[in-house]
């Protein structure tokens, strides 16, 4: 398929959403990717990389190479993730800080949308897609209760650690961002980026890469052999982890720093009539209906051939 500038211009605006959701602990930016049309292009593109592509850039020149590895798509789409995610993590980090309940208020909106786009390409609901929704939604629920551990700087563990979340990050319903905060690197994987730390995040690069060349083989296996189950469970996980998104929260317990600075470790979702203070529930019902737009925006530019 030949692509023109605009295509590629539209690939990098979806990346700017996907890296946007990544930054956000409780949303994927697998979400975003399969909404927009890009999934299985992604992952088939992320499993291609091994070492024939190497013979063919010594063996047929840079030209074939470039092309076998996809790289004006990648080109595309990572400059958007990475401009977005470095940029979106600090506005993102303010906006949980300060205004909680209308940023997951959007990305509530966001969710829903999802299930219901994600779910629609499952093209047959029997008995086995079921099952595979039901796993999926309590395999995300599970996750979304867990508690966050103690935060970690060691090398090995931050290598470990973006090995995992990047697994998380490329599947849809699954936050790689909470699943940095739950093993306890989300801070210091945020500091590293605030501090411009090259050694922390060559190690999360490093983890992050070779999570995502292993478990990509698994995904575009499970496509091709049992493409109906995987949706139902992709679509699980996203209705599972709605319980994390939930603007109204009552905090049970808090972590404190060692500077004396509290931030909520576990949580329940309430009802917003029962939430202590604002709940700024008009605003947060327009921002959940903005969210919901959104993903139809991006749904209709992913059909678009």
């Amino acid at each position: 398929m030949q692509r023109r500038l605009i295509d590629y211009f539209i690939i990098s605006l979806k990346g700017l959403a996907m890296g946007a959701a990544d930054a956000v602990p409780g949303v994927s930016g697998g979400t975003i990717a399969f909404i927009s049309g890009i999934y299985e292009e992604l992952i088939n593109t992320i499993s291609n990389v091994n070492a024939s592509l190497f013979k063919t850039l010594f063996k047929e020149g840079f030209k074939p190479f470039w092309q076998q590895v996809n790289g004006n798509f990648l080109i595309a789409l990572l400059t958007g993730i990475v401009i977005s995610f470095v940029s979106f993590m600090r506005l993102a980090k303010y906006l949980l800080e300060y205004h909680p309940i209308l940023i997951w208020s959007f990305f509530f909106g966001l969710i829903i949308a999802s299930i219901y786009f994600v779910g629609k390409q499952v093209t047959k609901w029997n008995l086995g897609s079921i099952f595979s929704f039901v796993i999926g939604a309590a395999v995300a629920f599970y996750i979304s209760k867990l508690p966050t551990l103690a935060t970690n700087e060691n090398p090995w563990f931050l290598l470990v650690a973006g090995a995992i979340a990047i697994c998380a990050m490329i599947l849809p319903g699954i936050s790689g961002s909470f699943i940095l905060i739950i093993l306890g690197a989300y801070k210091t994987l945020s500091n590293a980026i605030h501090d411009l730390d090259a050694k922390k995040l060559l190690i999360f690069i490093s983890g992050a890469v070779i999570g995502l060349l292993s478990f990509s083989h698994v995904l575009k296996w499970l496509f091709k052999h049992y493409h109906n189950a995987t949706l139902a469970v992709l679509t699980g996980f996203i209705f599972g982890s709605l319980n994390r998104v939930w603007p109204w929260k009552n905090t049970l317990t808090w972590h404190t720093n060692s500077k004396g600075i509290k931030t909520p470790l576990m949580q329940e979702s309430i009802s917003p009539l029962a939430f202590e203070g604002n709940n700024q529930l008009s605003f947060a019902i327009i921002l959940m209906v903005l969210g919901f737009l959104t993903i139809f925006i991006l749904e209709r530019l992913g059909s678009k051939k």
